[in-house]
């Protein structure tokens, strides 16, 4: 297929999970694909799984939490293909658990850090040079919790619902430019993220919450990504697309 044919993408946080689903999908439908990650063996290991498939990828250390790495991230990818067409800033965390009024204010600032103002560094960056291309298309991975309350987590909770208000600002700020800007809403889903933090009762009790009884996979969360970054949506901005087995519906 290819729907992002002679298209350059980037993908933060592209070296595990959902953000190794979207670059390596982006690849499947004809893009040109950077990767990001702070890890490098995880980032280079979604490159050769990329080109093993016969796809045109390469890799950039960044630490997504900083301006300075976001904007040499842009410069890498024009550096190496010229432009930037798509992106998707999707490196993120959960940090650490507890009520609001014990919590910690170091891991809130770490939090706050990567997942609400490393979107705001990555969104500034792509943006100025997509100016450049004539437009371009960035999707911004929030969370259910964009929407609803993660208890024992204030610092993710809050940093969610700001990349939503980040993604609408865009959106009105440059539509008649030719940029769009979309949220997807992940649920829980099968990744290291999820996995390597709850115990098995509280991964039942949140498969439970679904009404489809069971957790989501990256895949299906970068097939929702790839359409929202490809000209099949073109009259989709602004929007905060929640994908959670109906987690949210009751």
């Amino acid at each position: 297929m290819s729907l992002l044919k002679n298209k350059v993408a980037v993908v933060s946080g592209a070296g595990s999970g959902i953000g190794r689903a979207v670059a390596e999908t982006y690849a499947r439908e004809g893009a040109k694909v950077v990767i990001a990650d702070i890890n490098v063996a995880n980032g280079e290991e979604t490159v050769a799984r990329i080109k093993k498939e016969g796809g045109d990828a390469f890799f950039v250390k960044a630490d997504s939490s900083t301006a300075k790495d976001n904007k040499m991230l842009v410069e890498a990818v024009v550096e190496k293909y010229g432009r930037l067409d798509i992106a998707c800033n999707n490196a993120g965390m959960g940090g650490a658990a507890a009520p609001t009024g014990e919590y910690d204010p170091e891991s809130w600032d770490k939090v706050i850090a990567l997942n609400l103002s490393g979107v705001f560094y990555a969104c500034r960056y792509e943006i100025e040079q997509m100016m450049k291309n004539g437009g371009g298309s960035i999707v911004n991975i929030a969370s259910i919790h964009g929407t609803v309350a993660a208890p024992n987590s204030v610092a993710y909770t809050a940093s969610k619902h700001g990349v939503v208000g980040i993604t609408k600002n865009i959106a009105s700020e440059y539509g008649e430019k030719n940029i769009r800007c979309n949220a997807v809403g992940p649920g829980y889903i099968e990744t290291p993220l999820l996995t390597d933090h709850l115990n098995k009762d509280m991964m039942k009790a949140v498969t439970d919450k679904s009404t489809m009884k069971r957790l989501g996979t990256p895949q299906e969360i970068a097939d929702l990504v790839v359409f929202l970054s490809s000209d099949k949506s073109s009259f989709t901005t602004g929007s905060y697309i929640i994908a959670d087995g109906g987690y949210t519906a009751i």
